[in-house]
Formats: C-alpha cells, structure tokens, sequence
C-alpha cells in the first residue's frame, strides 16, 4: 500500500535534531517494515510559536493550496500510482494539519493521525485558527494512535473509542544492544578520555538545554543531586543549546566538580555512553513521554524519572526504573540514591529495562500494531 507520510510540527528531514524528528523518522521505518511504500510528501512546517493570528491565518492558505496541489496531481495520475492512506505525525493547536484532511477527503483514502494532542483549553485563545483546525482533523481520522494514555481523556470526547489505538513509544534497538556488548569497553575508553573515577556511580543525562520544560529539568536535577552530595557519584551530560550556561551554573552549584559535558553526541556515540553508565536520571518535566529514557532502557541502563504525562508508559516503575511524584526534588533524590547505593538493584532494573524494550518497543512490535491498525481503518 502506498502511504503518504506529513509531520507538520517537523519532518524527519529537518535541520535541528529533535525528539520529534527522531519519531517520525521511527515511525517512517516502522511502517516500510510492515510492508507498506511509505513517501515523505511534504515538509510545509505549520508551526506557529508566539499566537499571531496574521501568521495562522497566512499558514492555512498556504497549506490549503499545497494540500489542493497535491491532490490534483495525484488524481491526474492513474489510481495505482496515488496514497492509499494519508499518514499525519504529531498534530496540535501550534502545529495543525492544513495538508492531510483535504487530500484524503479528495481521494477518498483514510486518514491517520499519530501522536494527536487536543487541549478544550485553547479553544477561543490566541491559536483559535489551529486549535479549531486540530479539532475538525481528529474528527475525520479513521485511527487516532497515542503514544500514552495521557492523550486518551481528551480525545475520546472527538473520537469513537474504537479508532483510539495506543502505539507507545519505540526505537530501534540495534545500536543500543550494540553498546550495551561491549559495556566495560566503553566504560574504560570514556573513564579514560574525560578522567572520570571507573570506580564511583556515573548518572547520565541526555537532554537539549533548551528555554522552557528541558531548562526546567536540569534544574529539578540539579535540586535533586544537590540532596546527594554526601554519596560519591558523576555526572554525565550529553546535550547542548542555548541555555547550556544557565544548565551548567545550575548543576556546579548543586554539586560542585561533579559534572563532565560531553557535548551534542550522534546516536551511535550516545549509545556507548549509556552503556557506560549506572543509571539514567532525568525529571522530564511536561515531557510527552521522553524518548532518551527509552533509549536509556534499550542500553539495559534503568531509570529514575517522574510519573508525569507518558513518562509511565516508557518507565515500569519497579521493573525498568523507578518513578518519583512530579515536582517532588527530595522524592527523585530518594530514588536515585536507592539505586546509587545498591549495584544488584541497578543491575536486576538493568535486565528488566532491557527485556522490556526489546520484548515490547522495538520496530517490529511497532510494525505489527501499524499493520494491524491500517487494516482496520481500510477495513472502515
């Protein structure tokens, strides 16, 4: 079947990597290996960041036109040649879908959103022109997939249940189980080339310094570990951006001395530093679930998070890592040292984290579930 692919938030083949490009890339992959011909159409970016109504208004007509563009030139071609299915990734209020409605209803061809946030909130606010968008898109989705069942609420009001299907996150897992074969190797080349004591707990993050809700995390973190300077531990932190001064201010302050940067990493080299690490901890403040802690888990590294939004969806609490309350430094420190304090403990949360995105979130488990939610919107 030939699937048309659009993320109107940000294309997989966007410049500034992100978690949303890396997803819809994922998902990309995921739908080519249950079979489907899958073709990126369009990377018209339909994000407006500030509320300008002036700039909403001017985004619609531009994506209207393209989205009527398309259509026109797939129906001068012959029926074997056009989408079968219209494929949507990551529609909100900020970011609507001016393009997919319009070609699946002039096709006649099943539309499809994944990852589809509506807010009753922003109804009448300064992205009125998106929301109402938003809203009219998810109504005429043959399949809604939620990567958490934190979207359900609000989307079911729009929805019939039946169309709801939850794709949680996933990745794929051969870089990770890669590193993870040769865990000591890493450990002692990075021990080495940044000085790093073998001996003691490394903790590793892996987050952008970004104004906003990444910002706000390393800041939860650094309140955190600052709750822990009586245990030997290190820090490792891969990321950058434009908050990286405030971020590294913040995390001297809670623990002098203890943080080694390592700067914006490919995902191969990121791979190495997990399995080189002993946990992974990171608040995600209002983080939809947090693509890093999958990734962190796929290393056989277990996490200490917060059970906020889809955070549970990706961290088993007690199995693949452990969940403090959201907002709670001296409850995220407590874990933590649970497991700083406890190598058998961080070792069986390893295993489990492990097992876990290899039994349940690696492509092909992600590949089955698209097959089957595709046939049963055809099947609609």
């Amino acid at each position: 079947m030939r699937i048309a692919f659009y993320a109107p938030l940000k294309a997989p083949t966007h410049g500034t990597p992100s978690g949303d490009r890396r997803v819809a890339g994922l998902l990309m992959q995921a739908l080519a290996l249950a079979g489907e011909r899958v073709e990126l159409v369009s990377t018209f970016r339909s994000y407006d960041r500030t509320g300008d109504a002036v700039r909403q208004a001017a985004l619609r007509a531009q994506g209207e036109k393209l989205g009527a563009s398309l259509a026109a030139g797939w129906l001068a071609q012959a029926a074997e040649m056009r989408p079968q299915l219209w494929f949507t990734y990551h529609l909100y209020y900020k970011a609507p879908d001016w393009l997919g409605p319009l070609v699946a209803e002039r096709l006649g061809i099943p539309y499809i959103l994944a990852e589809a946030s509506f807010a009753p909130k922003r109804a009448g606010g300064a992205w009125a022109i998106g929301h109402e968008a938003a809203e009219r898109a998810i109504r005429s989705a043959a399949a809604v997939l939620c990567p958490s069942r934190d979207d359900v609420p609000c989307l079911e009001p729009l929805v019939p249940r039946e169309r709801l299907v939850l794709l949680p996150p996933f990745l794929d897992v051969t870089p990770y189980r890669a590193a993870a074969a040769h865990r000591a190797e890493h450990r002692a080349k990075l021990a080495t080339e940044r000085r790093i004591d073998e001996s003691v707990p490394w903790i590793v993050v892996a987050a952008m310094m970004r104004e906003g809700d990444k910002h706000a995390s390393y800041r939860e973190l650094a309140n955190a570990l600052a709750l822990l300077r009586d245990l030997p531990w290190r820090l490792l932190v891969a990321g950058e951006g434009a908050a990286q001064p405030a971020v590294e201010q913040a995390l001297e302050e809670a623990a002098p001395g203890r943080t080694t940067f390592l700067g914006a990493l490919s995902e191969r080299r990121l791979a190495a530093v997990y399995a080189a690490g002993d946990v992974c901890a990171w608040p995600a403040v209002n983080e939809a679930y947090g693509m890093a802690l999958l990734e962190a888990e796929a290393t056989g590294l277990p996490v200490v998070s917060c059970a906020t939004r889809g955070v549970p969806d990706v961290v088993i609490d007690g199995r693949t890592g452990l969940l403090a309350p959201p907002g709670n430094a001296a409850e995220f420190a407590a874990r933590l040292r649970s497991l700083l304090t406890d190598a058998v403990r961080r070792r069986k949360l390893g295993e489990g984290a492990a097992e876990f995105v290899l039994a349940q979130r690696g492509l092909e488990a992600a590949a089955r579930r698209l097959r089957d939610t595709l046939a049963g919107a055809l099947a609609r």
